[in-house]
């Protein structure tokens, strides 16, 4: 696991890049999921993650790192050590998202609850566990969707183990 005041040894035996402008015969640590490194993919301009299998293209005057194959326009900056994220003036999206995943949360539950409330004789236990268990799921939902819009890392590495892990279990039957 990376921290940021130390950095793996690459299989090549040289340390990671930690000098302050970047280049792409160097390898550095990966910005989404932190757990593998990056390197300069051979005759293009552009870097590939080992652990995760993420596309960057690097703007080397800016020293920033722009992902490429994912929907999110995620981008990051090289400070010499470690990787720090360039926040995007994407406002209007991000609260719609935020609009839409509360609604899913609130509306579901809510309409399981009036109706049963407004039965004349309320069953007892049976519509508060319904009630319950679809508030349950739609924050699951809902949580799923945010994880995947923002990309967080530990969500990313977590995907990526759980791939390995089925892809092996499928190699062994």
């Amino acid at each position: 696991m990376f921290s940021e005041r130390s950095y793996p040894v690459n299989t090549g035996g040289k340390p990671l890049a930690t000098k302050h402008r970047l280049c792409y015969q160097d390898v550095y640590a990966c910005p989404i999921c932190r757990h593998g490194e990056i390197a300069g993919l051979v005759l293009t301009e552009a870097f590939a993650c080992n652990f995760c299998r993420h596309i960057f293209t690097a703007d080397l005057e800016e020293n920033t790192l722009r992902v490429e194959d994912s929907s999110q326009p995620l981008s990051w900056r090289w400070n010499g050590r470690h990787w720090q994220s360039i926040h995007r003036e994407d406002f209007d999206l991000t609260l719609v998202i935020w609009i839409v995943g509360l609604a899913l949360i609130v509306f579901p539950p809510t309409l399981v609850w009036f109706s049963y409330r407004s039965l004349p004789q309320p069953p007892l236990l049976f519509p508060t566990i319904w009630t319950v268990l679809t508030l349950v799921a739609h924050l699951a939902l809902v949580g799923w969707l945010l994880a995947e819009h923002y990309q967080f890392p530990l969500y990313i590495a977590g995907k990526i183990r759980l791939r390995t892990w089925m892809e092996h279990r499928d190699s062994k039957a």
